[in-house]
C-alpha cells in the first residue's frame, strides 16, 4: 500500500491540511497519509528543509513526502516531482529538498526530477495561492496510485538548491550555528556529531553560555542546569533541564556556536 507524508507551515486551524488530503483520497482512496508537521514557521524553507531531513529517511521505501512551504506560490517558481534515492518528494522548486540532494550525492544514489508541468494531473481549476491543494496533492495522489514518475513532467537538470551554512574547522575545535528551536526550546546547531569525532573534553558556548563536556540525556543534570548533547540525528544540541534554554539564553537561528578542545 502508498504512503504519503504531509508537510506544511499552515498549522491545522483553517482546514488546508485536512483538504489536501481529501484530494489525495479522491484520486488514491486506499494510500495511506502520515503527518510530519503543519507547525513549520510560516514561509521558513530552511527550517522545513531541516525538518524533512531529520524525517524522511525513517519511512519506508518509495513514501511520497509531500512539502508545502511555499512563498513562492503562483509566482514562475516550478512545481517539481523527485525521486532521490528510495524516498519521493512532491512541492516547490524552491530548495526545500536541498539537503535531499546533497545526501544523494554523499550515498552516490540516483536522482530523478521532474516540472509537474501536466495539467491532467492537476486539479481541473487551479487557485494561484494553494497548489498544496491544487497541484502537490494530486501529483502526489496519481504518483501513489501508480502512474511513472516521467509521465508527471518534464525532466530538468537545474533543481533551485539553498545555500546551508556549514561548520568551519578552528585551531582548537569547530564553529557553527544554531540551525533550529524545537517546541521544547532545545537549541540545535549544524555540528554533527562525527565532526566532533577527534575532539575531547570540549567547552560549549552559544550566546554568552558556555558549557562544560557533554552528557549523554535531557534528564542528566539538575532541574535548570544548562547541558549541552546530541539529537537523536546526531547534531549538537543545547538544553536546560526541564526547562527551556533558548529563552534562557536568548538564542536565535544563525546564532554562533562554538565548541573547543581543551585536549
Amino acid at each position: 500500500m502508498s504512503l504519503i507524508s504531509i508537510m506544511t507551515d499552515f498549522g491545522t486551524r483553517d482546514g488546508n491540511v485536512g483538504v489536501m488530503k481529501g484530494v489525495i483520497w479522491s484520486i488514491a482512496p486506499d494510500v495511506k497519509i502520515a503527518d510530519v508537521s503543519h507547525e513549520i514557521s510560516p514561509q521558513n524553507i530552511y527550517e522545513a528543509a531541516y525538518v524533512l531531513d531529520r524525517q524522511a529517511y525513517y519511512f519506508p521505501e518509495n513514501t511520497i513526502h509531500v512539502v508545502v512551504v511555499d512563498p513562492g506560490v503562483g509566482t514562475k517558481r516550478r512545481p517539481i516531482a523527485a525521486q532521490i534515492g528510495s524516498q519521493r518528494f512532491v512541492g516547490p522548486d524552491n530548495g526545500v529538498f536541498t539537503p535531499a540532494f546533497e545526501r544523494a550525492k554523499r550515498e552516490n544514489w540516483p536522482i530523478k526530477v521532474v516540472h509537474t508541468d501536466k495539467p491532467e494531473y492537476w486539479l481541473p481549476k487551479i487557485s494561484h495561492v494553494f497548489h498544496g491543494r491544487d497541484i502537490f496533492s494530486p501529483v502526489a495522489a496519481h504518483w501513489a496510485a501508480g502512474v511513472p514518475l516521467e509521465d508527471l513532467g518534464t525532466l530538468i537538470e537545474d533543481p533551485i538548491r539553498i545555500s546551508l551554512p556549514r561548520p568551519q574547522r578552528t585551531e582548537k575545535g569547530l564553529v557553527g550555528e544554531v540551525r533550529h528551536i524545537d517546541h521544547f526550546g532545545n537549541v540545535i546547531s549544524n555540528i554533527h556529531r562525527n565532526e566532533m569525532a577527534d575532539l575531547a573534553d570540549v567547552k560549549v558556548t552559544v550566546s554568552g553560555i558556555t558549557i562544560d563536556g557533554l552528557v549523554d540525556t535531557f534528564g542528566a543534570g539538575p532541574i535548570g542546569d544548562l547541558i549541552a548533547l546530541y539529537t537523536s540525528t546526531d547534531h549538537l544540541m543545547i538544553s536546560e533541564v526541564n526547562g527551556d534554554a533558548a529563552t534562557r539564553i536568548k538564542a536565535k537561528i544563525g546564532d554562533k556556536v562554538e565548541v573547543i578542545s581543551r585536549n
